[in-house]
């Protein structure tokens, strides 16, 4: 199932800066010479699809892909504008860092970017975690949206 997020309506997010301050965790936006090690890590922790989408992230000009770094190490990652104009995703963090609000941070930083760039929605395909998307964002379902854009993707 498909959700969409109001960027109109998207709340400031109050939380984020002072949590990765104290963690010690970065929010920026990737940079082209990062493509690799960044396409690598997210391969190697989540998938090749993930890799895929991440890549055309990478490559558009300013790159669409937000990370998130902890003395100078990639911890998480998070990208819209991948597989659809419009899409956010895909997104993941390390194991051995949840629970930090890393995850949080990454979704504002791309929908700030996406509201920047003069969208009024966005959409996240295929949502996993609904209840986090709904609670940190307001994000909701959109109806008939299953299967959606992945179905009728090459097997991986």
């Amino acid at each position: 199932m498909d959700y969409l997020v109001n960027l109109s309506t998207l709340p400031a997010d109050t939380q984020s800066p002072e949590r990765m301050a104290q963690g010690g965790i970065t929010i920026r936006r990737a940079l082209p010479p990062e493509l690799r090690l960044i396409t690598g890590w997210v391969a190697e922790h989540f998938s090749q699809g993930w890799a895929s989408e991440t890549t055309v992230a990478m490559t558009r000009q300013p790159p669409t892909c937000f990370i998130a770094t902890r003395n100078r190490e990639l911890v998480g990652f998070a990208c819209h504008e991948a597989t659809a104009r419009g899409f956010f995703g895909p997104t993941g963090v390390a194991e051995e860092v949840r629970g930090l609000g890393i995850g949080r941070a990454l979704l504002f930083a791309c929908l700030a970017d996406m509201k920047t760039m003069g969208y009024g929605y966005a959409i996240i395909g295929d949502v996993g975690p609904s209840e986090f998307y709904e609670k940190t964002v307001g994000a909701t379902q959109i109806p008939n949206s299953a299967p959606g854009i992945y179905a009728c993707m090459l097997k991986l």
